[in-house]
């Protein structure tokens, strides 16, 4: 299968009934054949082509937040999530609210200008300064557990208590490395880019303490030259 219709991939791609549940964590990245998580820019929106955007695009539709660290939201150029009719009509028919809420971790609360707009959440640590995350409050939701490093399984528990479930884990390779660490991704999506790239681009996760997490392959799709696949955590 070399082309996918939106449908197609809304039914690869759809969260489990487990997500009905708990909180499910998914995490969305492009790699080089190599693995370099970034092309030479630095940047990891560009290396999966259409086939990627696509996926993205489909994915954020069924999900009822995305989690992202600031720096990845910077580089990337983020702002509020924003859905044509054909996706709003998908997020309505799957029982998810018209609006996605961006979650921006930040312990320095440094957080990218287009993203401090109400319905943004910011994750930190509870010794994050003070007067900056009062700052803050007065136009986000800010959610600060843990002391040093963000304690995620608080964090989820918090996004769940807000209907948020369906966690989709966007970037970049220093935060995924810690919810790998901490053995709590159930999925990742992986596009595997028809490049090779040198340098000393990070790998898709970076960090976090050491586990051996096996996981299970769901699909692996061609759509071109590129590799669409999903992986389920091995029970």
């Amino acid at each position: 299968m070399s082309v996918l219709t939106p449908d197609q991939l809304a039914a690869l791609y759809d969260f489990p009934a487990e997500a009905d549940r708990r909180p499910w964590v998914r995490t969305m990245f492009v790699a080089t054949l190599d693995g370099a998580a970034a092309d030479p820019s630095g940047r990891s929106g560009s290396l999966g082509g259409e086939a990627d955007t696509a996926v993205f695009h489909v994915a954020r539709s069924l999900a009822d937040v995305v989690l992202v660290g600031a720096g990845t939201a910077r580089a990337e150029g983020y702002g509020p999530a924003e859905f044509d009719a054909d996706a709003a009509e998908r997020r309505s028919r799957h029982h998810r609210d018209a609006a996605l809420p961006i979650a921006v971790v930040s312990r320095r609360l440094d957080v990218p200008e287009p993203l401090l707009v109400p319905g943004t959440l910011v994750v930190t640590t509870a010794d994050a300064p003070r007067r900056e995350r009062d700052r803050l409050a007065e136009t986000v939701e800010v959610l600060a557990h843990g002391e040093g490093r963000v304690h995620w399984r608080r964090v989820l528990a918090d996004l769940a208590e807000r209907g948020l479930r369906r966690v989709q884990c966007e970037g970049g390779p220093s935060l995924h490395g810690e919810l790998v660490g901490e053995d709590l991704v159930d999925e990742l999506c992986l596009t595997v880019a028809p490049v090779l790239t040198t340098g000393d681009a990070p790998r898709i996760a970076h960090g976090g303490d050491p586990v051996d997490r096996p996981m299970t392959l769901a699909h692996c799709v061609p759509a071109g030259d590129v590799l669409l696949t999903r992986w389920l955590r091995a029970h």
